[in-house]
Order: C-alpha cells, then structure tokens, then sequence
C-alpha cells in the first residue's frame, strides 16, 4: 500500500473552499476534501491579521503531493496560499484502502472505486 498524507491549505471564503475540494476529488487527486471554518492569526507583510478562513484537509496519496499543490497553486486566490503536507504514519486499513482507489494510481489512472 502507497503512503498516504493530509495536504492542508486555507482560503478565504466557503464557495472558493467548495469549489476548490470539489475539483481536487473530482481530478481524483483526492479522496476525501473536508472543509471547515477557522480563524487564522497572522502577521503578512509587516501588519498583524486575524481572518475568518476555510480550512481544507486534502486526503491524498503521498505520491500525488506535486500534482496536489501544482493544482491548489493554479486555482488559489492567495499569492502564497499555505500548502504543508502531513504524513499520515498509520490509519483503519479500510480507509487507507478506499483513500487509495479514490485517487489516481502511480501511472496517473484512477483505479476502479
């Protein structure tokens, strides 16, 4: 079974978040996109800010992370949207199963759901 992680980046209104989820699940460059709201504390550009913002925690292959920010970057509002990902070192080996065949494979297919 492949690594798989949790590519996280924020955005500033829902729609955008939706939108933004719906087109990551939808190329199969993830499985899963849950999106919620939070409030982010930040300082850009020499000035302190607090923001309402949209949350998304991308569930994906590791292997697909290029492919994953390459995406966010082409379709993200922001300059420099936050992009981290996160390994995830263990899971319910169902999930694990059913996040692997929601994504594209190594050769760039999507695997039979």
């Amino acid at each position: 079974m492949d690594a798989v992680c949790i590519v996280m980046t924020a955005i500033n209104n829902e729609a955008a978040a939706e939108a933004l989820a719906q087109q990551l699940v939808e190329a199969r460059l993830a499985a899963c996109v849950q999106v919620m709201p939070v409030k982010s504390f930040y300082v850009w550009q020499g000035e302190s800010h607090r923001e309402a913002e949209y949350l998304l925690l991308v569930k994906t292959r590791a292997a697909l992370y290029t492919q994953v920010e390459k995406f966010i970057l082409a379709n993200h509002p922001y300059e420099v949207p936050e992009i981290l990902q996160v390994p995830v070192t263990a899971g319910a080996a169902g999930y694990l199963q059913w996040l692997q065949a929601g994504t594209l494979d190594g050769d760039g297919k999507p695997l039979p759901l």
